[in-house]
């Protein structure tokens, strides 16, 4: 393993530190923008740079139908092959078998899936997402794991948690036999790829408890807590993450999957979480969702056809600092791609400015003042 996490600054819950990882140096808490295919949908590589993107996610299942992970292996790695040096994370392809539904049979053995392009078979096992992962070469790979749905009976939950820590432990035995591959390894002194798990066990406290428990028995470099965001309550949420994270090592970066909107990820920053990722910043901004300091704005309202204003006065993004509302619900209207860049771009730097923001706070003492602001802006400004 090549990680090294060191814990500088407490403010109750909240931490701030910093995470080494062989493609570079990661400030947490940090928000991870997602790079589905190789890409966050319609902005450059530079400007994720100019906007603060320390680490990007890359999707193992998109990744491996196309181009395959065997093709980016040839080309040098997922590093390589997207022009970005630094840190990537890519998840094990496990949410996305699971958002198939019809698509994919489970079994004991990994799960048979057709493709959502063009309903080939396909099947992912434990053993084959960590090839993927090895071959694609991100810093941080995540165990392959079943991802529990909601509602979920207890019965469910239960064969759910048995399975994925039964396909953790197959994960981390081939991964540990199989590490030298990586394609960069010999360029970055014999560094190897960090292995995360995930904690699943759905909304049931004891389960999510005894997931935390034996899989911290793997001695991971890092911790996950999988499974939500898929449909249930935005409390029970915050009560797994709550109730999961004190039993996850301390000396470990403490990663949740998936979520949420900028005053959701000030929250769990607060709680005590170092690593967060979503796609929500593009995916809204490509509706016309932008996210200012004064809540949700939907730039496609009629009352901004006029309005000479920048998106958020507040902000210092390359958008507001050229671009009127006026002109972005032009491009809105007339679906033209560059509106959707555009928007994606502040969007992108909101959320990236708030993390900065969280952790200047945790280094000030300040915390509290922030959370209060962002509570209160989210009671007035944002629909729940």
């Amino acid at each position: 393993m090549s990680l090294t996490f060191t814990v500088q600054q407490t403010h109750g819950t909240a931490r701030r530190g910093t995470m080494v990882l062989p493609h570079g140096v990661v400030d947490t808490p940090v928000f991870m923008p997602v790079g589905t295919a190789a890409t966050v949908k319609a902005v450059p590589q530079n400007v994720l740079e100019d906007v603060g993107t320390q680490i990007l996610l890359g999707n193992t299942y998109h990744l491996y139908l196309r181009p395959g992970h065997e093709r980016i292996r040839r080309l040098g790695g997922l590093h390589k092959f997207m022009s970005w040096p630094h840190p990537i994370l890519t998840d094990s392809g496990g949410f996305q078998v699971y958002s198939l539904n019809k698509l994919r049979k489970v079994t004991e053995d990994g799960v048979h899936f057709r493709s959502h392009l063009d309903g080939s078979s396909h099947f992912f096992s434990p053993e084959h997402s960590m090839e993927v992962q090895i071959a694609l070469g991100a810093d941080i790979v995540m165990v392959f794991d079943e991802c529990t749905e909601w509602p979920a009976t207890r019965e469910r939950a239960r064969e759910s948690l048995d399975l994925t820590l039964r396909w953790a432990r197959r994960s981390k035995d081939h991964f540990l036999a199989r590490a030298e591959e990586v394609p960069w390894f010999e360029e970055y002194g014999g560094q190897k790829q960090n292995l995360f798990g995930i904690v699943q066990g759905g909304m049931y406290e004891d389960l999510r408890r005894e997931c935390a428990e034996r899989l911290v028995e793997l001695d991971l470099p890092g911790y996950a807590i999988g499974g939500l965001s898929v449909g249930e309550p935005r409390a029970h949420t915050r009560d797994v993450i709550a109730s999961t994270l004190p039993l996850l090592p301390a000396d470990r970066p403490r990663y949740v999957m998936g979520v949420g909107y900028p005053e959701e990820i000030v929250e769990y920053a607060a709680m005590g979480v170092d690593m967060m990722d979503c796609v929500l910043p593009t995916r809204a901004a490509r509706h016309g969702l932008l996210f200012t300091r004064e809540g949700r704005m939907n730039i496609k309202n009629q009352r901004f056809q006029e309005d000479q204003n920048p998106p958020d006065p507040d902000c210092a993004c390359m958008v507001c600092r050229r671009y009127t509302r006026a002109y972005l619900r032009h491009l809105a209207m007339a679906r033209e791609p560059l509106g959707g860049a555009l928007n994606s771009i502040h969007n992108l730097h909101a959320y990236l400015d708030t993390m900065q923001s969280v952790r200047d706070a945790i280094s000030l003492g300040t915390l509290p003042e922030l959370l209060a602001h962002t509570r209160e802006r989210a009671r007035t400004h944002c629909p729940s």
